[in-house]
């Protein structure tokens, strides 16, 4: 069994320090009596350090929302993997935010995750197709391509403590969720992938889904033989519809 991973990426919010301390508290607090579920909490680089002091060791664990595949260098606002060492211990890479408003390739996606994966850290791998690519039926190509470039760099994925995310981007804060069977294909499909690239460590890597995750999808993705936890956007900004989520997961990792 795979424990569940569910992830809250907080983008680019809340606009004040006490507010993300406040939520992150709130967040520690429901994830107290669930430990059967992974609780990450993804919040913006400048209150990573602050809220990563409110959490301590306790229940939620600390992620960051992208990372720079170099240790040092001249990249002008850019966080390496070593800036992270210590704060956090998971890093999102490839969201589609980040490869549609800064560029993001698939190569350099893959070199992140190589990157992480060094430094201990475990990467939480986006992929996902827009909706024109569903419309028109790339979305299993789409996903073949994203998949295989984000573990280009790996030499085995048992013990990477590599994460997948599938987020179809025309999901992402639309409230237009894929279906739970249409996820659950996508999950199945890059589950075949990872065991192509290394049979004997695919089925310990947990997928994700992500995109208008909310109280009344999550158990019914949860359900899915391939989802593990979600990447959740908009709902873990509210702990009463994020804790809720956790509340279906570990409902899941325990058979019901």
């Amino acid at each position: 069994m795979r424990t569940p991973v569910v992830a809250g990426n907080w983008k680019m919010n809340p606009a004040t320090l006490p507010e993300a301390v406040r939520l992150a508290a709130d967040i520690g607090h429901l994830a107290r009596d669930l430990p059967s579920v992974l609780t990450v909490i993804c919040p913006p680089l400048i209150w990573l350090a602050a809220v990563q002091r409110v959490v301590g060791v306790g229940p939620v664990a600390i992620g960051a929302q992208t990372m720079h595949y170099e240790e040092r260098g001249a990249f002008t606002g850019e966080t390496s993997p070593l800036m992270l060492a210590g704060i956090a211990s998971y890093v999102i890479l490839g969201h589609s935010e980040r490869r549609q408003y800064d560029g993001e390739t698939d190569e350099a996606v893959g070199r992140k995750v190589a990157s992480a994966v060094a430094h201990g850290l475990r990467p939480i791998a986006a992929v996902g197709e827009r909706a024109a690519e569903r419309a028109s039926g790339a979305t299993e190509s789409v996903i073949d391509r994203q998949v295989r470039a984000a573990v280009s760099g790996l030499d085995g994925l048992r013990d990477s403590g590599l994460v997948m995310a599938y987020e179809p981007i025309w999901a992402i804060g639309t409230g237009d969720a894929a279906s739970a069977d249409d996820a659950q294909a996508v999950a199945a499909q890059i589950r075949a992938i990872l065991r192509e690239v290394d049979p004997a460590g695919a089925d310990e890597i947990p997928i994700q889904y992500g995109g208008s995750v909310t109280p009344g999808n999550a158990a019914e993705l949860f359900a899915q033989p391939d989802i593990d936890g979600a990447l959740v956007g908009g709902a873990s900004l509210k702990p009463d519809l994020f804790g809720a989520i956790l509340q279906a997961a570990s409902v899941s990792a325990a058979g019901g």
